[in-house]
């Protein structure tokens, strides 16, 4: 429908407020327990936050103030709706997802991550996604052994 068929004030404003969807990876939807907590809380404050921009009276700034927020709706439902919990496992022998795997790399640097789901990586809270190229190299290998990650070479420390 055209712009000058509806209530809002210009072009810009309906650009505001349809914003596109937040893109949706297309590997499987791996989480760890609290991964999956982390994505139900998130999906409940998108949900709060539509709820109350909602309210507004004024039609332009409803739409404006709720586009964030319904589009994050959307994301964290179909989130939620795909995600496959990973049990922690059962085993530290060899790097899982859900391990926590030390490693050393060539220039002397030591660094802890745990192998977590897309959505839950932050690597400078010390996670990585298990779709990152160093995550796929170490995933199988035990401690001691070495690996390759583009010009580099890093040796598995320890795994928990």
């Amino acid at each position: 429908m055209a712009v000058a068929f509806t209530k809002e004030e210009s072009f810009e404003t309906a650009s505001e407020t349809l914003l596109p969807d937040r893109p949706i990876s297309p590997h499987p939807n791996l989480v760890t327990e609290a991964g999956l907590r982390a994505l139900e809380l998130q999906l409940q404050q998108a949900r709060e936050a539509y709820d109350g921009a909602s309210t507004i009276e004024d039609v332009n700034e409803r739409r404006r103030q709720s586009a964030n927020p319904l589009r994050d709706l959307r994301y964290f439902s179909e989130r939620v709706r795909t995600a496959q919990l990973v049990p922690d496992p059962a085993s530290t022998d060899t790097v899982a997802f859900g391990s926590t795997v030390t490693f050393s790399r060539d220039d002397g640097r030591v660094q802890t991550y745990r192998i977590v789901g897309e959505d839950e990586a932050d690597p400078k809270a010390g996670s990585m996604s298990f779709v990152s190229p160093v995550a796929g190299t170490l995933r199988g290998k035990a401690v001691g052994d070495i690996v390759s990650v583009g010009d580099q070479e890093l040796e598995i420390i320890a795994i928990s």
